[in-house]
């Protein structure tokens, strides 16, 4: 990257608000700004290694997402379960966000990624609907499960203007649009000059 294409910002929280409102602009999503702001939290956090990863004998490790949600299933009280859920939340948002073509060929995609997180969140939204207190944060809860995979193509956005387009991310590209369906995607794909065939993906969900 030359000297000209080099970006100065003062923080991270100011560099992921300031894409996540490009970006989102762009995706034609509207978020309220509590969302908008818990979003730009997530990523600021989740930049530090410490923070995303978590300690074990064996060196910093994620969690399975199966075991996140086995474990706030089984969590003792309420408070816990719903730590264990934001993360699962967080983690899977984070993830779809920024790794979906490394995840295009694995067996656990992105699909399964924005499922998980979709469900994390809605789940939250409800609890707190319940405590008059939490409403805020309920609808917040709230629009990320409902927006979660527009949100996934808005961070798509912001991973892939950190870093050029391969051969292989085209293809991957490809296979996110088609086990997905992201609008994102299928309008990258065009400016690329690659024409999307609906009738892969309905080959592919059946």
């Amino acid at each position: 990257m030359s000297d000209a294409q080099l970006m100065q910002v003062t923080s991270l929280e100011e560099f992921f608000r300031d894409a996540l409102h490009g970006a989102a602009r762009k995706q034609r999503l509207a978020l309220d700004g509590h969302t908008e702001r818990y979003v730009v939290n997530v990523l600021t956090t989740f930049s530090r290694a410490d923070a995303f990863y978590e300690p074990t004998p064996d060196g910093p490790r994620l969690k399975p997402l199966a075991l996140m949600l086995a474990e706030a299933s089984a969590a003792p009280s309420a408070s816990e379960r719903q730590r264990a859920l934001r993360r699962l939340g967080d983690v899977s948002l984070f993830i779809a966000g920024f790794f979906a073509h490394g995840l295009a060929r694995k067996v656990v995609d992105v699909d399964y990624h924005i499922a998980m997180g979709g469900r994390a969140y809605g789940t939250l939204a409800g609890c707190s609907r319940a405590a008059p207190r939490a409403r805020t944060i309920g609808s917040v809860f709230g629009e990320l499960a409902a927006k979660f995979r527009e949100l996934v193509d808005a961070l798509n956005e912001i991973a892939d203007a950190a870093r050029p387009l391969s051969h292989d991310d085209l293809l991957r590209l490809y296979e996110l649009w088609i086990k997905t369906g992201s609008r994102r995607a299928e309008g990258r794909l065009r400016d690329l000059g690659v024409e999307p065939n609906a009738m892969a993906r309905v080959r592919w969900s059946h």
